[in-house]
């Protein structure tokens, strides 16, 4: 049996987010007569396996369903498939997100001259003012 610190240490899951994991029911300890936490290999292979699936970006709420799963032993493997399917969506949506802002930003870039002038093509977007901005750094950049 491992105290939480040791558990923490062979899982690489902090001893705060073993006690958060505790609080939502995803790994239950047994307790001492002092009623400290004691953790078997058991608990160290859930946090371990939760740690793995947060890593690769499932949610608290999928990370539970996934746990569920991996402890139900009649489960069908196309429920296993179907969750990670989806997650796989979900993060090609967030990458095509992110291609975006960077787009977006890279244009924001070229159009700011970066010298001692005030005008600023990158904060004039911020502030919500984008054709305003796109226009001046057009007109900046015809005047050479």
């Amino acid at each position: 049996m491992l105290n939480i610190g040791e558990a923490a240490a062979a899982s690489g899951v902090s001893a705060k987010m073993i006690r958060y994991y505790e609080t939502l029911g995803l790994v239950s300890p047994g307790r001492t007569g002092a009623n400290y936490r004691v953790y078997g290999e058991d608990d160290v292979h859930r946090l371990r396996f939760i740690r793995r699936a947060r890593s690769l970006g499932f949610s608290m709420e999928e990370t539970e369903r996934l746990l569920a799963l991996w402890d139900d032993k009649t489960r069908a493997s196309a429920e296993v498939k179907r969750l990670a399917s989806a997650h796989i969506a979900d993060l090609n949506r967030k990458i095509a997100e992110m291609r975006g802002m960077v787009d977006t930003l890279s244009d924001l870039v070229s159009c700011c001259h970066g010298d001692a002038r005030p005008n600023c093509p990158i904060l004039a977007d911020l502030a919500g003012d984008e054709g305003a901005a796109k226009r001046k750094a057009k007109g900046r950049a015809a005047k050479g």
